[in-house]
């Protein structure tokens, strides 16, 4: 079994906004992708809300490791309302492009069918900013795309989704060191494995578990037809079979032979779920939580120990 990188669209919003952001130094968005931690294991928040990153992981948790990880720093803006977000927005801008997020996808309205908060989170790249208008790049598929400015407000108040404060932005972005993607990937593994040993998620909520046990239980739900469908079918499966897949690239890079397998075979058996799902073959999609519960296991034991202090 000969794993094949992935290239193609998908909902990468935070890794491709970040690559803009650094311009031509960019690394790529797998290794972005990997830095941050996100493709080392699986939750099922709460019992019922399945995403395939790790047990207490959300996108801003690796932010900043990944950021120095890749040899780069920014500065982190918050505000405390819309009118604060707005002006602290325009002279952010006079330096450049600036990374905001997260916004409420449900309230971008330049995308079709979005129609109110939904939740979802997103990140985007705001370019430009008037009295009536936000122009951005937003990586779900539209360049250059324009938004009403009370929209865009409205959708950076993320009043809807679970993480993360409203009115966040990151600008001032610096290289301080060259690294080569490679040396950038094996900074990575402690994170990895710490991730992977499930030793965050202490403000989890009550039910919720990781890896193994969160692959066994949402199997359980699928076949009985209680699964988040259009959150995995439009989601969840997509962007967890590609950042895993990413995720084999990069430890084939480094070496990391039977790592690589094994998160080629989580890969694969995730991206598996996605015809099954759509077409209510819920046992076969079962079927593939249930064969992918004991590889999170295998994983960890496959990646070497962080070096000790």
């Amino acid at each position: 079994m000969t794993h094949f990188p992935y290239v193609g669209s998908g909902p990468y919003c935070y890794s491709n906004s970040f690559s803009m952001v650094f311009g031509a130094e960019a690394p790529s968005t797998a290794v972005i992708e990997t830095a941050t931690g996100g493709p080392f294991g699986m939750q099922l928040i709460g019992g019922t809300l399945p995403f395939f990153d790790p047990y207490g992981w959300t996108p801003e948790e690796g932010f900043d490791k990944a950021l120095a990880t890749l040899g780069w720093s920014s500065t982190t803006v918050r505000a405390a309302d819309a009118d604060e977000a707005l002006s602290l927005l325009r002279k952010s801008l006079v330096d450049g492009p600036v990374w905001a997020g997260p916004v409420d996808m449900g309230l971008l309205r330049h995308q079709p069918g979005m129609t109110g908060p939904m939740g979802a989170d997103h990140y985007v790249v705001v370019i430009e900013v008037d009295d009536e208008r936000v122009l951005m790049h937003d990586p779900h598929g539209f360049p250059y795309a324009t938004l009403p400015l009370q929209d865009f407000l409205e959708a950076w108040r993320i009043e809807k989704v679970d993480y993360g404060k409203p009115f966040t932005m990151r600008t001032g972005f610096t290289r301080f060191a060259e690294v080569s993607e490679v040396d950038a990937i094996r900074e990575s593994i402690p994170t990895a494995v710490h991730w992977l040993s499930m030793r965050g998620g202490a403000d989890m909520p009550p039910g919720s578990l990781g890896n193994g046990a969160a692959a066994e239980a949402l199997a359980d739900l699928v076949e009985a037809g209680k699964h988040p469908h259009d959150h995995l079918v439009h989601f969840a499966v997509r962007v967890g079979a590609r950042r895993i897949a990413d995720a084999a690239t990069c430890l084939a890079r480094v070496g990391l032979t039977e790592a690589s397998r094994i998160t080629d075979e989580q890969a694969r058996l995730i991206g598996s779920m996605q015809h099954p799902l759509v077409v209510g073959d819920l046992k076969k999609a079962a079927d593939a939580l249930r064969a992918l519960a004991p590889t999170y296991d295998e994983l960890l034991s496959a990646l070497p120990d962080p070096p000790q202090c």
